[in-house]
């Protein structure tokens, strides 16, 4: 599966609705669902390895609005499109995730769910092309190695896509140029490496990358799971990380 064909076939089609102006916006709008798509089925993962573990696993998103409930398109006439999907996704999809009841006790798995959506948008203002969007996005099965590997080269033409939406004012480090300066810094297991503005965790990445020959024994494993600290205030590159 082409990804830029992917990628391309997307933005041609929002370029054609009047909701969305610019590289940033129709960025945004792929995001969310990718992430959505990927959350979904991450929670069956969640939910296996709770019954492997003789416990129980209970989605924070609503049944109804799970990807797998809504998005997918059987081909039986059912699925949502136009105004029925527009009205879905503003007056139900949106309002719900990002009024999700979280409390300090909420595990930080299912917390993301809401915090991501907090400030983020629903720019599409044409259902029929948003339908389109969704099935294209459907043909992606991240639960394959394959198309596993493929996102991550979807996320870096995501990331090439922003430096040049000149309206999104943000910077994105290239990944290159990550890696050279962890490798100047030369991180060793003990230290921690934080970045409090870290986007999409381009140097995180890189430190855990730079990190992941050091691991030699349990007790490195566990050094390496506490090297990296970050955060990120703003809602699409942390849907993106």
């Amino acid at each position: 599966m082409a990804v830029n064909n992917i990628v391309k076939r997307l933005q041609n089609i929002m370029r054609q609705d009047a909701g969305i102006n610019g590289d940033a916006q129709r960025i945004e709008q792929m995001v969310w669902m990718f992430f959505l798509k990927v959350y979904d089925m991450q929670e069956e993962t969640w939910k296996f390895k709770a019954k492997k573990e003789k416990q129980t696993f209970e989605s924070i998103i609503p049944e109804k609005l799970r990807w797998r409930n809504w998005a997918v398109d059987e081909k039986d006439g059912n699925a949502l499109t136009g105004e029925s999907l527009l009205s879905f996704i503003n007056n139900e999809l949106f309002p719900t995730l990002k009024g999700l009841n979280i409390t300090h006790e909420t595990p930080r798995s299912k917390a993301i769910a809401k915090e991501a959506f907090e400030d983020l948008n629903q720019y599409m203002k044409n259902g029929v092309l948003l339908r389109q969007v969704i099935n294209i996005i459907n043909e992606i099965e991240f639960d394959d190695a394959e198309d596993r590997h493929m996102f991550g080269d979807i996320y870096e033409g995501i990331l090439k896509d922003l430096q040049s939406a000149g309206n999104a004012g943000e910077f994105y480090t290239p990944r290159a140029l990550t890696d050279f300066i962890i490798q100047q810094l030369n991180p060793q297991l003990g230290e921690i490496v934080g970045d409090f503005t870290s986007g999409t965790g381009g140097f995180l990445t890189s430190a855990l990358n730079y990190l992941v020959p050091q691991v030699q024994t349990t007790d490195d494993g566990r050094l390496f799971q506490q090297s990296i600290v970050g955060q990120e205030w703003k809602p699409l590159p942390y849907l993106l990380l």
